[in-house]
């Protein structure tokens, strides 16, 4: 985030939850499964985000917020100690999909595949595909987040998507 050194620590608090509230909520949502713990999750990363020396944040922000919300996410799952899997609903709420209006039949259509494939994939190709796709963060920001290799992302974003693409291409030949 790109902020003056002359901003209050209000001020820069307030902006980052303005720039990244909506794709901290959907990325913890994919998670938990949950609107409303997802929710409580990213609250729980501001509140540590206040809590942080703002110069220790200078130049990864973005990867320390992805990180906070992924293992306070992924705690509430532990706790709970089941997985839930995110309905097709919560899937297109969290892909930011903006059609245009002579195209909406054919792009839900297809979306909907799309999101229907993307379920079958293992949960760590999810997950990477979402952070470089929906939240456009680098390989070396989704390693930081995750906590694997970035030869491992790129291959886990490789393989995903080969593996998308063929059965698109299924699809397209019904």
């Amino acid at each position: 985030m790109d902020q003056s050194a002359t901003d209050s620590p209000s001020e820069w608090i307030l902006d980052v939850v303005a720039r990244w509230e909506g794709d901290l909520v959907r990325y913890a949502r994919h998670l938990v499964g949950d609107a409303e713990r997802a929710r409580d999750v990213v609250q729980d990363t501001f509140l540590k985000l206040c809590q942080q020396d703002r110069g220790q944040l200078d130049g990864h922000l973005v990867e320390w917020l992805f990180t906070v919300c992924r293992n306070g996410a992924l705690d509430v799952r532990r706790k709970e100690q089941r997985m839930t899997t995110m309905t097709l609903d919560a899937v297109q709420d969290s892909a930011g999909f903006d059609p245009q209006p002579e195209d909406v039949a054919e792009q839900r259509d297809e979306t909907i595949y799309v999101l229907r494939l993307m379920t079958d994939l293992p949960a760590n190709q999810q997950e990477v595909l979402r952070l470089k796709f929906q939240h456009s963060l680098s390989y070396r920001e989704i390693s930081s987040i995750t906590g694997l290799s970035e030869t491992n992302v790129g291959f886990l974003i490789h393989v995903g998507i080969k593996r998308l693409r063929e059965r698109l291409s299924e699809f397209g030949a019904r």
